[in-house]
């Protein structure tokens, strides 16, 4: 996989960007007391986020 591609490069700095602005309102909802559940599935939704750029951007063997 070439990171170096256009859309793709923008499609992953935009889902990183949405992962942080979703772990720091869930954080924020959390800890208000306000809705906690939504709050913690807007976490989760961050850490799928975070785990899926991971799986996308990381070197494979024998890729360069």
């Amino acid at each position: 996989m070439i990171l170096g591609s256009g859309f793709f490069t923008f499609a992953l700095s935009i889902a990183m960007i949405a992962a942080f602005v979703l772990g720091f309102f869930g954080i924020r909802l959390i800890a208000s007391r306000r809705d906690r559940k939504r709050g913690a599935l807007m976490l989760g939704v961050a850490a799928v986020l975070v785990m899926n750029v991971l799986i996308w951007a990381w070197p494979m063997p024998g890729h360069v």
